[in-house]
């Protein structure tokens, strides 16, 4: 059983009562088998003893999960967040569950508030607005809200990162690297990867506690469409906004939850629902670069048509090779293309050495039977996109983090456009992007870059490759030249074989002293051929036991 290193039990000192905090709170809903499989046993029994214990019992897991994490704070609703994106370890069940997760927090006081905004603009508050409100508009997890007026009369929010959040935070990565680490060396973690995961949460969450980046993601979002009058960004006031402070445009409007009032305003919910999805695909397709949150709070639509997109904390990026690689893999899914979705998910995704290719493509083939008979315009793509995440869950494969976060954008957008009409179809939305993928894949400009990074990867291996082919041959030369082979899940097998041996050898050794009466002898029988007998006899029985354990000769 793993037990905690040296910096773990001094982070332990450190932070003792956070440490407390956080696994009473899994023990309260009901994992304390997990605190005791990662060696925390004595600590949990003795929270168990102190505390309600388990009161949530008859809850599916999912949903204790999802509880578990909501109390746990900032830390934990950012990470039940970050794993809602990842079916492809967690399971679509656990993900659609963690989509519940809210970041609704209870609001700092006015006054500390206003302290923030003078401290780290360093004017008054009556000197940077003409008007602020003291009731907030809302209060997240890291930040606050407050609706505000400019000198010149325009309308902003102002976003207030709440004071001690960020010590909070590191303190609580602290405490979850330690558990990471010893979740990934039992087998029943292992699967899920969870120092990486951990990984692309901390780098998340470090980057949304700067609100200087979400200001930087609006720019870029905003030069996407600055030639199109119908998608609205708010603009940024640089000179009130720093990395704990943002000040941007109040966009004022219906949000598209609302559907009672989009239909007072005389509004054609599928157009809008259209035009929503066209503002993703251009974003996705065609700039790699896109807002990962089009939940409906987040869309809304202004009074003169427009449509409004808030909150850009979360944002997903796609390199070329990626984006050429997901324009594939879309194209295959709208074909029904088995074969060719085998091809792109093995290339993308990070597969186990005993993959079976085949059996994969057999069920991505059954899958798309599922689907084979419905006509376009009803086609389920967040069905399909599900159960291709469940297909590569259950080969063990793991998707790349910006892979797996725009399938379910793609799942989300389509969720969001259902809620607005229910005919909604995503597949159609893409239609005029399916004859522009299709145009550029041919295109003169396409191939271009394509020769380019062909060329680029050749001249890095001339460049590399007479160096390498020299130094190995300097190494053969001196005798200096190995071969590392890495094999996994043998240690078991390996013990199992040298105890036998020993058991054997030790059986027939005896067996000889037991014949030939080699003294001292005991009744005319030989000690030390009796005692190896006997020692041999418990040696084979652990080998036995072992086995048994394991349930076949060369298990772990």
């Amino acid at each position: 059983m793993p037990n905690l290193h040296l910096g773990a039990l001094t982070r332990l000192h450190e932070n003792l009562n956070r440490w407390r905090e956080i696994l009473a709170i899994l023990i309260e809903y009901g994992f304390q088998d997990v605190v005791e499989r990662l060696g925390l046993g004595p600590v949990g029994r003795w929270l168990h003893a102190q505390g309600p214990g388990n009161r949530h019992a008859q809850l599916p897991r999912e949903v204790r999960i999802r509880m578990a994490l909501s109390d746990i704070g900032t830390s934990g609703i950012k990470l039940g967040q970050i794993l809602s994106t990842r079916g492809d370890l967690v399971g679509t069940a656990l993900a659609a569950e963690l989509e519940r997760l809210q970041s609704d927090a209870p609001a700092d006081p006015v006054e500390t508030i206003r302290h923030r905004i003078e401290s780290d603009l360093g004017q008054p508050i009556e000197a940077l607005f003409e008007g602020f409100e003291a009731r907030p508009l809302a209060s997240a997890s890291i930040a606050q809200v407050h609706g505000a007026t400019l000198p010149g009369g325009e309308r902003v929010v102002v976003k207030v990162r709440h004071p001690g959040v960020t010590e909070r935070v590191r303190v609580d990565l602290a405490i979850m690297e330690d558990l990471v680490g010893l979740a990934e060396r039992l087998p029943e973690f292992a699967a899920y990867r969870p120092m990486m995961v951990f990984r692309e949460f901390r780098r998340t969450l470090l980057r949304e506690l700067d609100l200087s980046s979400e200001a930087a993601h609006m720019r870029r979002i905003a030069a996407i469409f600055r030639r199109d009058a119908g998608i609205r960004v708010p603009w940024i006031d640089g000179q009130r906004s720093t990395r704990r402070v943002l000040t941007m445009e109040r966009l004022e409007g219906i949000r598209i939850s609302d559907l009672a009032g989009l239909r007072a305003a005389g509004l054609d919910l599928g157009q809008v629902a259209r035009r929503g999805a066209e503002m993703y695909m251009e974003m996705i397709l065609g700039h790699g670069f896109y807002h990962a949150d089009p939940h409906p709070g987040n869309l809304l639509v202004l009074p003169d048509g427009a449509i409004g997109l808030l909150d850009y904390g979360m944002v997903g990026r796609l390199d070329a090779r990626t984006r050429d690689d997901i324009e594939d893999l879309m194209l295959a899914v709208i074909a029904l293309d088995a074969e060719r979705m085998t091809e792109l998910v093995v290339k993308m995704a990070d597969v186990p050495n005993d993959l079976d290719s085949s059996a994969l493509a057999w069920e991505l083939d059954e899958m798309v039977s599922n689907y084979a008979n419905q006509p376009v315009e009803r086609f389920d793509m967040s069905g399909a996109l599900n159960e291709l995440v469940d297909v590569i869950r259950a080969f063990h494969m793991v998707l790349p983090a910006n892979i797996a976060l725009l399938i379910k954008v793609l799942v989300m957008l389509e969720g969001s456009g259902r809620l607005l009409n229910p005919e909604f179809n995503l597949i159609q939305a893409m239609r005029p992007y399916r004859r522009k993928l299709l145009a550029r894949r041919v295109s003169p400009q396409r191939q271009l870059r394509k020769l380019q990074r062909v060329g680029r990867d050749l001249d890095h291996l001339l460049d590399m490759l007479p160096g390498g082919l020299i130094d190995a041959i300097d190494l053969m030369r001196g005798g200096q030249f190995y071969v590392h082979l890495d094999h996994r899940g043998l240690e078991p097998s390996v013990n199992r074989l040298v105890l036998g041996l020993v058991a054997s050898s030790l059986f027939l050794g005896s067996a000889l002293l037991l014949a030939f009466d080699v003294p001292p002898l005991l009744r005319s029988t030989s000690l030390p051929g009796a005692l190896g007998g006997l020692l041999s006899a418990w040696l084979g029985l652990r080998v036995l036991r072992a086995i048994d354990r394991s349930g076949h000769l060369d298990g772990g």
